[in-house]
């Protein structure tokens, strides 16, 4: 009878530590070699980290909402030596497969997989069992399950391992399998419920504090009339290839973006506000604010200046579509220079956008609604929209927010100069 020790593993590129989001596994538990049993985050990005044994969990080195160092402790394992696992939490078995072989008990990191096969017509449901029945899955198809009251043991997965995809669990409701028990009406009204922020909405909620308490901001808006530009959109959807994806209006505000920061380089740019320095940049890195079911999330579009509209279409359907499944890198997640924000159709009249600290500008999108506009004779109907847009205060005069924002509806306005080189 041995105890093996799982440490936090080095994730590298400068993190010396990382949250602690999920635990898979409970003290008692029996778990096998390659099982997951937690799930850590770093600057957004979740990985989940496996155990190169089996055995009777023991010890687990902290909560759910925890900040564990790299190298601490962070789950013990009972083995019973018959597989022939190290008796001490100081060597790993070198029979290990070769991801996992290493000199030391910091397992290997296993981000969830980004190819998702269909999920199969009819996945047959079975009877959970708790004996070394903990369901492969990704953090957000965990959230997904939990949000909809379903037990994952449950379900069969699709996936490579019998992995549970988001599929899966979406086909599991569109059967409609009955999810957790309804609360009475009472209940609702007199129930108390408190919850810990942990991951990905902790650190929205830290964040948005940094950017609020050390920004002043100051916000613009500005009408855009967008008939053509929905015009020439539709028309370039009627016409597109197969390869091609459907354009929304944010590929086209990100090349007007692209445009107007040249005359505006200040937008481009973020401030360190402890050492006192702007710093501009020549490439144009785009967030877009993307809504997943763990909170919000800024995907980057890198060198948007070098990208045509399908380019800068293509990237940003590809990393939201990474970005809500879990997958995307902590490289996909950082280094953006401005931001992009919007509600889609519930994108209301006007908004007061919070700037993506370190950055020093926010483009807001509104909905685009009729209304009717004076033409000098006669009242027409055109499709309107608001951009409301915010910038730091300390670095960018109200004057050179509205001649940024002007700028970008003159190139929205007129969709054509969107296109000319220069």
């Amino acid at each position: 009878m041995g105890e093996f020790t799982i440490k936090m593993p080095d994730v590298g590129e400068g993190v010396a530590e990382a949250e602690l989001v999920e635990w898979m596994v409970k003290i008692g538990d029996p778990v096998r070699e390659d099982m997951m049993v937690a799930a850590v985050m770093t600057d957004k990005a979740t990985v989940e980290i496996p155990t190169p044994v089996s055995g009777t969990v023991v010890w687990l080195g902290g909560e759910v909402g925890d900040t564990i160092a790299v190298k601490a402790p962070l789950i013990r394992i009972a083995t019973d030596g018959a597989d022939e696992k190290p008796a001490t939490p100081e060597t790993v078995d070198a029979t290990t497969e070769p991801q996992q072989a290493t000199t030391t008990n910091e397992p290997a990191l296993m981000p969830p997989k980004s190819a998702t096969p269909a999920a199969p017509a009819t996945p047959p449901a079975r009877q959970p069992s708790p004996e070394f029945d903990k369901p492969l899955a990704a953090p957000s198809v965990r959230l997904l399950a939990r949000e909809n009251g379903i037990d994952l043991r449950l379900l069969r997965g699709s996936g490579p391992a019998g992995r549970i995809l988001r599929e899966d669990v979406e086909h599991y409701l569109a059967r409609g399998a009955d999810p957790a028990p309804a609360v009475s009406g009472l209940a609702k009204k007199t129930a108390r419920e408190e919850i810990k922020l942990t991951g990905l909405r902790r650190r929205i909620a830290e964040k948005m504090v940094v950017s609020t308490s050390r920004i002043p901001h100051i916000t613009y808006v500005e009408e855009v009339d967008v008939t053509a530009l929905e015009e020439l959109r539709a028309k370039m959807n009627a016409e597109r290839r197969p390869d091609q994806p459907k354009l929304t209006l944010l590929p086209f505000l990100m090349r007007a973006m692209v445009k107007a920061v040249v005359e505006q380089p200040d937008v481009n740019a973020t401030f360190d506000d402890d050492a006192g320095v702007l710093t501009r940049f020549g490439a144009v890195h785009i967030g877009i604010a993307t809504q997943t079911a763990a909170g919000l999330a800024v995907p980057v579009v890198k060198h948007a200046e070098a990208r045509g509209i399908w380019d800068c279409a293509s990237e940003m359907n590809r990393l939201a579509e990474a970005t809500r499944a879990g997958t995307a890198t902590r490289d996909e997640l950082t280094g953006s220079t401005i931001t992009i924000t919007s509600l889609g159709a519930l994108g209301g009249i006007v908004s007061t956008p919070v700037i993506n600290h370190p950055e020093v500008a926010i483009v807001g999108v509104n909905k685009i609604a009729i209304r009717p506009i004076w033409d000098g004779t006669q009242f027409v109907p055109r499709k309107m929209m608001n951009l409301s847009s915010s910038f730091d205060h300390r670095i960018v005069d109200g004057w050179n927010a509205a001649t940024f924002v002007q700028r970008l509806r003159v190139l929205m306005e007129t969709p054509a100069l969107i296109f000319i080189e220069g």
